[in-house]
């Protein structure tokens, strides 16, 4: 079974306001961008991904992942994340009756496409699925089989409210990459240890020569 992922990105000059401790006004946009496009190069190496569609508003944002490879698809609805991952899998649907969707956090910048591999066979066992992020609160991954509806949930308690709608909570060890999304500094840090794609690590480069 091959999946669609759908992405999310804000505006990047909106994105990542949590990181203020940790990164400037004008470093964070670029940290996003970064974490978006280590994201997006990693879940398309991965063999369980057929495609990556970003749902995004911002130019740059989608100019530099169509290059990675990735679709793009307009934010219509703009009514926050959840609105922007159910548009994008009616767009995906729309055009590829009953494929298999999930929705990807876009900061996953340490991800490894072995890991998000097992994640995806894994959720291909049951009907919706997710999987909560390393804090425990948050998911990083929602899918959805063929001919079911995404009903995404996320935001604060998402781990509670998508089990709360029927999904199966993926228990699956050992793909701390898929779990740590990056909101704060210290997320940034543990992600960090985990090992960044090169965007990433570039970026993040800058903001420790800031610091010094």
């Amino acid at each position: 079974m091959q999946w669609t992922l759908v992405v999310p990105l804000k505006p990047l000059a909106q994105a990542k306001s949590r990181l203020s401790d940790t990164a400037d006004d004008g470093l964070r946009p670029g940290l996003a961008l970064a974490f978006a496009q280590d994201t997006v190069a990693a879940a398309l190496e991965c063999p369980a991904v057929r495609d990556v569609v970003v749902v995004t508003n911002d130019a740059l944002a989608a100019r530099e992942l169509a290059a990675l490879g990735a679709g793009i698809v307009p934010d219509e609805p703009r009514g926050g994340l959840n609105a922007a991952y159910a548009h994008a899998a009616a767009v995906v649907n729309a055009s590829r009756s009953a494929a298999c969707v999930a929705a990807l956090n876009a900061d996953l910048p340490a991800l490894r496409p072995a890991e998000l591999a097992r994640v995806l066979d894994t959720a291909a066992e049951f009907p919706r699925a997710f999987l909560a992020d390393a804090a425990a609160f948050g998911t990083t991954l929602l899918a959805a089989t063929r001919g079911r509806e995404l009903r995404p949930f996320f935001g604060p308690d998402s781990r509670a409210r998508h089990r709360a709608s029927g999904a199966v909570e993926l228990c699956v060890e050992t793909v701390d990459s898929v779990r740590q999304d990056v909101d704060t500094g210290d997320d940034l840090r543990a992600a960090l240890a985990l090992g960044v794609g090169p965007h990433t690590a570039a970026v993040a480069a800058r903001l420790l020569t800031r610091e010094q």
